[in-house]
């Protein structure tokens, strides 16, 4: 089996960077929230192996010293090591930016030894850095990248990720009455690409992503020249299968998730990805519309979308304007399904006593 690699950047990643970018005394030496207790896991659990990769302008001049680099350098690898934490190879490129030298990142110099050994798998393996030379690094060694802080990208969710794997999922459905593609990320940050030919649908839709934290593509092309049915019923079920498909096996899930007030309105979702498909709807609306869709969808939305992801949900919407309240459903919809979906790599089982959902 190819073995795989975490090239992982020092300043930034694993310590803070203080203002002027040079950790040369111990008062500067500050570690990164959350790192050491995620790189102890990553360790113990996974097979990567552990390249760290550091820039350090003019190491060695007289503006930064070696002597004032080393003590502290080594101070932290034997931190990390007392919790289990050791390195396969440390790589240090002491050049300046204006050098272009070929061994400072985002150049790959450093290596090239490791790309062009057919022993490991660099398509699977990761930069984990903090900067966009890094993710430009990632791109140069030709493998992926996860940065710091890049859209609430943190240990946690690197250690998840690796550990668990991304939760993304594509769902194409075509019928003689629509053309649907669906695209998901489960730990995404809310960016939604949402278009159905509804405007109020699009803007029900982008609730579930935005207040998710679910990242959700959506493109419809449906016969809204017959009527809005078609478009409304295939995108919940296309929807459906895609979180579905992106839960995989469910390990580490909370699995249920919420009741929310929105101005005069209270609604409240409830849901339980335990497998099976249910729906209690407990709402009404005397518009014949809202927008350009029919409130007789509403119900059939959620009907088709519980039994495409199979899962049961339990709506309850009170209030007087309608707008608030179906806006309202599909905001507490997603709070449940962000409940719901948060995953627990530290117990990483599923939230069953049946052993199956």
């Amino acid at each position: 089996m190819k073995k795989r690699i975490l090239f992982i950047d020092r300043d930034g990643t694993l310590i803070e960077e203080p203002a002027d970018e040079q950790i040369d005394s111990f008062e500067k030496l500050k570690f990164i929230k959350g790192m050491i207790r995620n790189l102890a896991f990553i360790r113990e659990k996974l097979d990567f192996e552990f390249v760290m990769v550091s820039n350090q302008d003019g190491l060695g001049t007289d503006a930064f010293p070696e002597e004032t680099f080393w003590p502290v350098h080594n101070f932290i690898l034997q931190t990390l090591e007392g919790e289990g934490i050791t390195f396969d190879d440390i790589l240090i490129d002491p050049h300046f930016p204006e050098d272009n030298a070929p061994t400072r990142k985002p150049n790959t110099g450093l290596v090239e030894k490791y790309m062009q050994n057919p022993d490991y798998d660099i398509a699977n393996s990761y930069v984990i850095g903090d900067r966009e030379t890094d993710r430009t690094f990632a791109k140069n060694i030709g493998c992926k990248s996860l940065i710091i802080n890049d859209e609430g990208m943190s240990w946690d969710k690197i250690a998840e990720i690796l550990f668990a794997g991304e939760r993304t999922a594509k769902v194409s459905r075509k019928t003689k009455e629509t053309d649907i593609l669906v695209r998901v990320n489960l730990d995404g940050t809310g960016k939604c690409d949402i278009s159905t030919g509804l405007g109020f649908f699009d803007h029900m839709l982008e609730q579930i992503g935005k207040h998710g934290m679910i990242d959700l593509t959506i493109h419809t092309k449906g016969d809204l020249e017959v009527d809005e049915h078609h478009t409304i019923e295939d995108t919940a079920i296309a929807l459906g299968e895609c979180l579905l498909t992106a839960l995989g096996d469910k390990r580490g899930i909370e699995r249920y998730g919420y009741c929310l007030p929105m101005d005069d309105c209270l609604c409240s979702v409830a849901l339980d990805f335990g497998g099976r498909p249910w729906l209690v709807w407990d709402a009404e609306f005397r518009r014949e519309k809202i927008g350009e869709m029919p409130t007789e969808m509403f119900l059939h939305f959620f009907k088709s979308l519980s039994d495409a992801a199979k899962m049961n949900l339990s709506i309850k919407a009170e209030g007087q304007n309608e707008h608030h309240k179906i806006e309202g459903i599909f905001k507490a919809l997603a709070r449940s399904l962000k409940m719901a979906i948060r995953r627990d790599i530290y117990h990483y089982e599923l939230p069953s006593t049946k052993g199956l959902l």
